[in-house]
């Protein structure tokens, strides 16, 4: 891992990542695909939850939102979130940011979210 910043690259991203990188970065959402969302039972990555994922010295620091606000389940989400990154060995700690801006909607919800809560009888 290395202890320079790592994010995930975007047209504005002014970092050129190695592909060591890069390729860390990917395996940190692939992971986060583990988190799911407690009252849909879809994963956070899919349902578009996650904003923005870096990494600082070994500490993945997540942008990231809930269906609502008003949510009671950020330390499930946490939780999982901890599970799936620090306890597999990918970082060593983790921090989440809760962003409510811009809001989440169903827009945000990739394809293969789209189909799972179709699988499970939502109209999307």
């Amino acid at each position: 891992m290395s202890d320079t910043e790592q994010q995930a690259p975007t047209a504005e991203a002014e970092v050129q990542l190695t592909p060591e990188e890069v390729q860390h970065l990917e395996d940190l959402e692939e992971a986060m695909r583990d988190v799911v969302d407690p009252e849909l039972g879809i994963n956070v990555v899919d349902l578009g939850l996650v904003y923005g994922l870096t990494v600082e010295e070994s500490i993945a620091k997540i942008d990231m939102t809930l269906t609502s606000p008003a949510c009671p389940l950020t330390d499930v989400i946490e939780d999982q979130a901890r599970n799936a990154l620090v306890r597999s060995g990918l970082v060593e700690d983790l921090q989440i940011n809760w962003v409510w801006m811009p809001p989440w909607g169903p827009d945000k919800i990739t394809d293969d979210g789209r189909e799972q809560l179709r699988a499970l009888g939502f109209t999307v």
